[in-house]
């Protein structure tokens, strides 16, 4: 018997409403063990979509729902959900008419199974007229159900989907969460809903902020929540701002304030990032003014920055000119302490910190960078491509032959020398304190050496970018020794088989490659990703790792060119059939970033144009026949001629023969494109007046290879078969 098919009633997806006497609002708060602030945006993103999915799923309509949380609790919030679940009719489709009756019109045994397993009698099966022909159908009707009964089972399962970045089981139930859950409160109007997830079973009692003291309660004694609408107010009377939005602005309006206070301004290199980790980190804001001695102020001061926002998460104030105030402000979680006495205590935290960092800082310049290279021997890289010595050397021989080959000797000495002393300050105390300082302190103890300030500049600018949006290295020798850098990761661990494979990129080597386009695109840099990776596989091979996969250059350039397009399709918008059409017609010796860019770029500009999409019908069907006819010649001879649009387009491809080539040398896409578009009429009257193939074979040969001309015109700048335009097939 064929298996059945169930047609349920469309059930739409819950849509906003106003409220009626039929609906009640509904409250989930998972109380934690503290959550990392790092989880807790993504955590409460993907609590709305499960609440979202698992109203739909119940069949239950609602009028809004949110999320809010700190690190202690997350809450669903849904407004207005209807008390009573709607009702489902379906239909299950079964055996066809034919096989369900014998010739005497009895019940079949096929018949017979279908009902019993759907639990009616053969009399209520009905015969129904489907696509397919005639099948007998089972109609089943499911009244709703309390919203309270049906949220109470379906709950647990639906919270056993939530997923985290790291998730642990704490209890025999061996459910996983970020954090062991201690409560649960689950709410619908004000009646409790009795369900139990990970061990915990739940109930209207709630626990308010950690430090925060209730009148006529013992600490840690619990509250009862007794409607769910009132969840937010009755928190923050509790001492919790739930809601991170509201959070945010107290802290941003606290901050403020105390900065104007103390005659400075928050610096703002840090100033987003911290605000938002104060945001997940506290539940209750309460920034307090703290100070530190003025004679910290002699150290460098992203070593003073650092030691302020790595452990505490403090603000950095500066003055009106920019320079570091001996001032700081901290984001608290207890607004009911003693504010001065709670400034003095992070006042002695800061102390200890710039007193190492103070120690370190003197310590570390007392030998020069170049001293420390040869200990680099004893850092190691990674087991199968050796030391971090011997990856500066592999840096220092790309940065030298880039340099070279870009013309610029006169830099190669520089290139050299920062390449070399690239990776010194990661043995120094202060960067083994503060890794964030890594080409920071670089540059600050290269400048204490005395080291060329292009050196020192490019010792610190080698991470640049650090991240996708992050600035770009604005020195010639800071450009290649952050290229070479990236470059060296990435065929390394290509030839020792470490590829990135799906999601997977625990080397950061599709990162590297995102910011080796960008400096390649954003800057005057023009290499050849062939060249470039030719090379640096010979100086790996010359340092004896052994290979344990045969990467070859054109794998992992195909790896630096599917990063190029992630980068056309994230940062410039650029369409994937555009990008396909250029990549294709890029030579296997050559790969240009920044040509292939600029390229994409011309050809997304003008592909939407009614003029392009259709000289494209036009050259689609050129380069159709000259494919099927697989054929190779070019040359055109006039006398052979029959028709007057076949001299016109011999005409046009003379002439955009020259401006196209002179176009592209110059790197100037659009205008070689529109120098394209002159054979839109040329094309169409061509096809309108001729047959391509002509009974005789000189004629036809003659029109090919002019059919073949164009087609490689074409593709001096892309395949446009790839281009997907109105009107006309994808070649």
């Amino acid at each position: 018997m064929p298996p059945t098919k169930k047609t349920r009633t469309p059930v739409k997806a819950p849509v906003s409403r106003k409220p009626s006497a039929k609906s009640l609002p509904f409250l989930l708060e998972m109380g934690t063990e503290e959550l990392p602030a790092k989880f807790l945006p993504q955590a409460l993103e993907d609590f709305e979509t499960l609440g979202q999915h698992l109203l739909s799923e119940c069949r239950l309509s609602y009028q809004k729902i949110r999320t809010v949380g700190t690190s202690r609790r997350l809450a669903l919030l849904v407004d207005g959900v209807q008390t009573q679940q709607s009702s489902l009719t379906e239909e299950i489709i079964g055996p066809p008419k034919s096989a369900a009756f014998d010739q005497s019109g009895a019940p079949t045994k096929a018949a017979q199974g279908f009902a019993k397993s759907q639990g009616v009698s053969v009399e209520q099966l009905v015969i129904k007229e489907t696509p397919k022909g005639l099948y007998l159908v089972a109609k089943k009707h499911e009244p709703g159900q309390s919203a309270k009964h049906i949220l109470a089972n379906s709950l647990p399962a639906y919270l056993a989907k939530w997923t985290f970045p790291k998730a642990m089981r704490w209890n025999a139930s061996q459910a996983k969460f970020a954090r062991p859950i201690r409560w649960m409160v689950v709410l619908l109007g004000n009646q409790s809903l009795n369900l139990e997830f990970a061990g915990i079973r739940s109930g209207g009692v709630t626990w308010g902020h950690r430090f925060f003291r209730i009148k006529g309660k013992k600490a840690g004694q619990g509250v009862p929540l007794t409607n769910a609408a009132s969840y937010v107010a009755v928190m923050k009377k509790l001492g919790v701002l739930v809601d991170p939005d509201e959070r945010r602005t107290e802290i941003i309006q606290q901050i403020s304030t105390l900065a104007k206070s103390a005659r400075g301004q928050i610096d703002p290199v840090y100033r987003e990032e911290l605000i938002e980790e104060a945001v997940w980190g506290v539940e209750y804001p309460h920034a307090i003014l703290g100070i530190f001695q003025e004679e910290f102020l002699a150290l460098p001061k992203p070593v003073l920055i650092s030691s302020m926002k790595e452990h505490q998460g403090f603000f950095s104030l500066v003055g009106k000119d920019g320079v570091l105030l001996p001032k700081f402000l901290a984001v608290t979680n207890t607004p009911w302490g003693d504010a001065k006495l709670i400034a003095k205590g992070n006042e002695r935290v800061l102390s200890a910190r710039l007193n190492d960092a103070q120690y370190f800082f003197k310590e570390d310049r007392k030998h020069p960078l170049h001293e420390r290279v040869s200990a680099l021997d004893g850092v190691m890289f990674h087991h199968k491509l050796g030391t971090m010595r011997q990856k500066v050397d592999r840096i220092r021989d790309l940065a030298g032959w880039m340099a070279k080959k870009l013309g610029h000797d006169n830099l190669q000495e520089e290139c050299v020398r920062a390449a070399l002393l690239s990776k010194a300050d990661l043995i120094t105390g202060m960067v083994g304190e503060f890794p964030t300082l890594q080409g920071i302190m670089g540059e600050e103890y290269a400048q204490h050496d005395g080291e060329r300030p292009e050196v020192c500049r490019a010792i610190r600018e080698q991470y640049l970018p650090r991240f996708p949006d992050d600035l770009l290295p604005t020195s010639l020798p800071g450009l290649l020794v952050a290229c070479a850098d990236r470059c060296d990761s990435i065929v390394s661990f290509f030839a020792v088989g470490m590829v990135p494979s799906g999601s997977e990129d625990p080397l950061g080597l599709r990162r590297a490659a995102y910011g080796l386009v960008r400096i390649v695109h954003e800057t005057p840099l023009q290499l050849n990703m062939v060249e470039v990776v030719d090379h640096m596989i010979q100086i790996v091979a010359r340092q004896g790792v052994v290979q344990s996969v045969a990467q070859t250059s054109t794998e992992i350039v195909g790896f630096i060119i599917d990063r190029l397009r992630f980068y056309g399709r994230d940062t410039m918008g650029l369409r994937e059939d555009v990008m396909e059409a250029v990549t294709r017609v890029r030579p296997s010796t050559m790969a240009d970033l920044r040509d292939l860019l600029l390229r994409m770029q011309a050809l997304q500009g003008i592909v939407s144009q009614t003029d392009f999409e259709t000289l494209m019908i036009g050259f689609k069907r050129a380069h159709r026949i000259v494919e099927k006819e697989a054929w190779n010649h070019t040359e055109v001879f006039p006398e052979r001629f029959q028709h007057q649009s076949e001299h016109r387009l011999a005409q046009v491809l003379d002439k955009a023969q020259h401006d196209v080539a002179d176009f592209v040398n110059k790197q100037e896409y659009g205008d070689a494109l529109h120098a394209l578009l002159t054979f839109k009429s040329p094309i169409d009257d061509f096809f309108a007046a001729v047959l391509v193939n002509d009974p005789d074979p000189r004629i036809r040969e003659n029109r090919l290879s002019l059919l073949t001309a164009i087609d490689r015109l074409f593709l001096t700048i892309a395949n446009f078969s790839y281009i997907q335009s109105a009107g006309a097939e994808v070649g």
